[in-house]
């Protein structure tokens, strides 16, 4: 099967284990999950601009964006002027639709809000973080 190319959206300070629990399927051969991952790493600079190039090069790269949306998925970043949205998720919502990615989103609880930035968008969602949502959210999004 061939690997989806998907950009991983999440809140670093509070969902990353999630993102690190993708990466494990992915290495996994007992598990069905398969993907390409295009999210970078941890980006270690403060200089927003270069931030924001590197999110948009590998959300240019990946056919598919994954949202894992916490609790905080909509909370305003201390940056939010400069990097112009709300948050680091909401400016790779924004990126991942003018990059025409399909959109599936993850929801860790129902009460989760999606990204403002989704709300007028087409995307695939599902709520809870297994295996089985993750493959179907993602399937379901490219249709």
């Amino acid at each position: 099967m061939a690997k989806k190319k998907v950009f991983v959206s999440f809140d670093w300070d509070n969902d990353r284990k999630y993102k690190h629990l993708l990466e494990a399927w992915d290495e996994n051969p007992n598990f069905d999950f398969v993907f390409k991952d295009e999210t970078p790493g941890e980006i270690d600079t403060s200089d927003i601009s270069r931030i924001k190039a590197g999110l948009t090069l590998k959300i240019n790269d990946a056919n598919y964006t994954l949202f894992i949306v916490g609790k905080y998925a909509n909370a305003k970043h201390k940056n939010s002027n400069e990097i112009g949205f709300d948050n680091w998720i909401n400016f790779e919502a924004h990126q991942s639709i003018e990059s025409k990615n399909h959109l599936a989103v993850v929801k860790l609880d129902k009460e989760n809000a999606v990204p403002r930035e989704l709300i007028s968008s087409g995307y695939w969602h599902i709520t809870g973080f297994t295996e089985k949502n993750v493959i179907n959210v993602l399937d379901n999004s490219s249709k």
